[in-house]
Formats: C-alpha cells, structure tokens, sequence
C-alpha cells in the first residue's frame, strides 16, 4: 500500500462550531503564471467575545514541498500575532480578519487586511470574479497596481446577522509569482493558555493554472504518466501469460497468481489516471470511477500482500502446506491491509483542513508500517529455518543454496519497501515544486522494478534455481528405494515424471546402509 496525495482544483472545508484548532492546513497548490486562486468563507461564527481578537490567513510562498510548518509546532505565539513573521518566513502574506467594533464611541467597519513580507513578490488582489474581468485589460497593459501592502477588502454580512463571508481572488500573472502556495487559518486566541475560542465556518476554494487546468503545477504529467504506466504493465502481463502457457516446464498457481497482480496492478493505474483526468478538467474527480478505483486498488494491494507472504513462507516453491505461524501473518495482514486501504479512501475523499484528515493519515502510515513489517517475517523464519538445517541435515549444499535464494529476495523486498516508504518521501521535499511528478515516476518505476525482478527469479525454468528448490521437494516425496542386501548398499534413485509425461532418472545416490 503505497500513500499518494492528491492535489484537487476546487477544496470544501467546513469546521463546526465545537472545532476548537488554533490552525488548519486548508490547501496545498503549486501556480504557473496565469494562475487563480479563490477563496471563499461562508457563514464565518466566533463568540462574542472572541470578535476582538485575532484571527486570519497565512499565504505562504515556496520552491520546495516542506511541509506543514505548524503542525506539533509548540509555538505559543500566534505567527499573525509574532512581531518577527516576515523575518522567519521571508515570502508571506498575512490576511488580518478585523471584525466589527465599537472604540471610543466610533464603530469600525469589519475589513480584511493584508500585508506581505518584503520579499513576497506582489500579487494581484480583487474581490471577486466580476472585478478581475473589468481589470483584465489593465492587468494585460501593467496599468494597475500589483497589491500586497495595506490592502484591504470587506467583510460581508453572512446568512446571520453574526455570521461573515469573506471573498478574495489572487491572481498570479508573472513567472515572479509561480510557486507552491500554502494557505493556513490561525485562529489566535487558542495559542494561549486560555478557554478554547470555537469557530465555524465553510470554506471553498477554486485553484487553478493556465487554461482552466485544475491540477497543481507538480501534478500536470500524472494522468499521462499513470495511463502509460498501466499500458506498460497490460502488456507485461500478456507477456507473461504468454510465457507460461508457452512453457514446457511446470507452472504453479503463484504463477498466476502473478498475473493476475500484474493485471490489477495495471486497472489501478488507469482508473488513477481516469481520476486525475477527470480532476484536472472539471477540478473534482467522478465519484463512480472513484468508487471503481478504490475497489481494485484494495483487491490489488490484498494480492500483493498474498503473493509476497507466499514467496516469503516458500509456498508452493519450497512446502506445499502452510503452517500455523504463517496462516497467522496471514490473519494479521490482510485485516490490516482492509483498513489501510479504508483510510487511504478517506485521506482521498475528504480536505486537508478536515478534522479527521491527519487522524486517519496518521493511522494509514501505522497500519502500512505494521503490513510492511508483517510481510518479513516469513522470509526471516524461512532464512532461520535454511540456517539450522544447513547445519543439521546431509543436504548442506541444498539448504545453501535455498538459504541464499530467501537472502536475495529478502534484500529486494527490504529494499522495496525502504525506497518507496522513506526515499520517496525524502525525494519530494528536495525536488522543486513543478517537478513533483518525479516523486510518482520514481515510486512506480521502482514497483515495475521489483515486480520484473520477482517474475524473473521465479519464473517457471528448470534453469531457475528457485524452481530446482521445488524439485528438491517433490523429489524427496517421490524417493524409490532399491535395497541391495548382498552388497550391503542400498541404492536409491530418485524418479520423476517430466513435463512429456515420461519418467526419467533425475540422480542416483549411494547410502550406506545401517545394517
């Protein structure tokens, strides 16, 4: 089960009035030039009491995917609040909600404000669509000022008369402007050691490039490269088939068991790609082909879970009955791989700014920890198993070389799951926002990586010394025993039908016989 976050167009986030979070992460979104972003907040409640203090927008500006700066930030200072802001964080812009107030017998007008560090490029701000529409020729001829520095805009009157709605659009029109844009709510009061300010609210945001493409600048190659990628392994799959129905050497269950993860493997690219289309063009995926992928995407990582636990205990390969050990990994792993692939369709479906978002996230990356983990035991007990029997037994060569093949596969899954779980992530926080396909590139060429090098080693050939770990096996249930009394040795050959149903002689041993 492998984590992919998706960067959507058009971002729905609302927050009851028991939401109590003195920031929320509401979107994450890299710009080209040309590029919109509207921001909506509808039916805007505090308390009373809680009007007076400060609350707002971060806009924060970088190259780099950093991250969440505040989250287990243990900041007791609100960053709006901080008298340092624009020297710690050089490209911000801070929108400041002024509400309603009543000072010295004067009433002030609620407003937002907004300031910007010095080295935040300016931008250009408006209050909605229908005012960038009768600037656009002015914004065209470099007539109108760009606007970052004690700007203001209004707050409107909600659905109630305690309710507020907020409206802004920035448009990001030069290569200055391009970059990857994080907005943050702060809600100040509850930086403090005080009673908990509770806010409500629902907020929609519309983010978009250059001729209306609704996917963030680091997400614009992933439909193309999901649909190629699952092109790739369609025919590697039909290969496949082809290579064992051509194969006059015998031909496992796992064998197809292979193909048939090939082949979901290549449904769950293309439906991820048909998502992406959809999000790309309309800035929302459709919830039917959504609903089609998150099906096939749990049976594929089910199966791949199966198929690497079946290698790893030697099934079929090296035993043909599973033992009580490992029917329990398998009693752990796929009940753990249900509610990965459960929280990895929550992650998808709801906001960033959601309450449940980084509980269920945080529950995803446990939950895949534990499969990952899970999935090497068996290859640890069989590598423990090979070791004493090495020692033990009159087949020492036998069991090395077995020994050695558990070792190899062992060092490629480790390495799989090391490079797709910790090096990916590394990678997309060094790589520059517009670049960030690279991350998925890497990921799904490691995975065609390891599923062409597993396919390889177990590829059904007599050549494969996987394979002749098998033979040994079924030689050993097929032992005939010749016992010569006279000459006080017992010759034991050891026989066995080829793929052309004639019995021929695999080896001869001579034993010792113990009279």
């Amino acid at each position: 089960m492998i984590l992919i976050l998706i960067t959507v167009g058009i971002v729905v986030v609302s927050c009851d009035q028991n939401d109590d979070r003195r920031f929320i992460a509401l979107s994450t979104f890299g710009f080209y030039p040309g590029g919109l972003l509207e921001v909506e907040i509808r039916d805007f409640y505090l308390p009373p009491n809680s009007l007076q203090e400060t609350h707002g927008l971060l806009l924060e500006k970088s190259i780099f995917d950093e991250g969440n700066p505040y989250i287990d930030s243990l900041e007791e200072i609100c960053p709006i609040e901080s008298p340092n802001l624009f020297e710690a964080r050089k490209n911000l812009a801070v929108f400041r909600f002024n509400f309603p107030k009543k000072l010295n017998n004067k009433i002030f007008m609620s407003s937002v404000t907004i300031n910007c560090s010095d080295s935040m490029e300016p931008f250009y701000l408006f209050k909605n669509m229908d005012d960038l529409k009768n600037y656009q020729n002015d914004i065209e001829d470099d007539t109108i000022t760009r606007r970052c520095v004690n700007t203001t805009l209004p707050i409107l009157n909600g659905t109630r008369p305690d309710n507020f709605n907020i409206k802004f659009i920035v448009y990001m029109k030069t290569k200055s402007n391009e970059g990857l844009y994080n907005l943050y709510y702060h809600n100040c009061p509850n930086y403090a050691m005080m009673p908990k300010s509770k806010q409500s609210f629902t907020v929609t945001i519309k983010e978009s490039n250059a001729n209306g493409n609704y996917l963030s600048a680091g997400d614009m190659p992933l439909p193309s490269l999901y649909f190629s990628m699952s092109i790739i392994y369609f025919i590697t799959g039909v290969l496949w088939i082809y290579f064992l129905y051509r194969s006059t050497y015998p031909v496992y269950k796992i064998h197809y068991l292979m193909a048939l993860l090939v082949f979901l493997k290549a449904a769950t690219l293309f439906f991820h790609g048909l998502n992406f289309h959809f999000i790309q063009i309309k800035g929302q995926h459709i919830a039917t082909w959504a609903f089609v992928y998150y099906a096939i995407h749990l049976l594929k990582g089910s199966v791949l879970f199966i198929t690497i636990v079946l290698i790893g205990t030697g099934m079929t390969f090296v035993k043909h009955v599973l033992s009580d050990k490992d029917k329990n990994i398998f009693m752990i792993v796929i009940p753990l791989q249900v509610l990965a692939n459960i929280a990895y369709a929550i992650i998808q479906e709801s906001e960033e700014g959601d309450m449940q978002h980084n509980a269920w996230l945080d529950l995803f990356l446990l939950v895949d920890f534990m499969c990952c983990a899970a999935i090497l035991f068996p290859i640890l007990w069989s590598i423990r198993h090979l070791q004493e029997a090495s020692q033990t037994d009159g087949k020492a060569a036998i069991n090395l070389r077995k020994l050695k093949l558990f070792q190899q596969f062992y060092v490629m899954l480790v390495s799989y799951i090391y490079f797709t779980r910790i090096l990916i992530y590394m990678l997309r926080m060094t790589v520059p926002f517009h670049l960030l396909w690279l991350n998925e590139f890497s990921r799904e060429t490691a995975t065609f990586i390891f599923f062409v090098m597993t396919g390889y080693k177990f590829r059904p050939t007599i050549a494969n010394p996987y394979f002749q770990v098998a033979s040994d096996v079924d030689d050993d249930d097929t032992d005939i025993v010749i016992s010569h009394f006279g000459s006080g040795v017992n010759n034991r050959s050891r026989k066995k039908a080829n793929s052309t149903g004639e019995i021929a002689e695999d080896e001869i041993m001579l034993v010792e016989s113990s009279s």
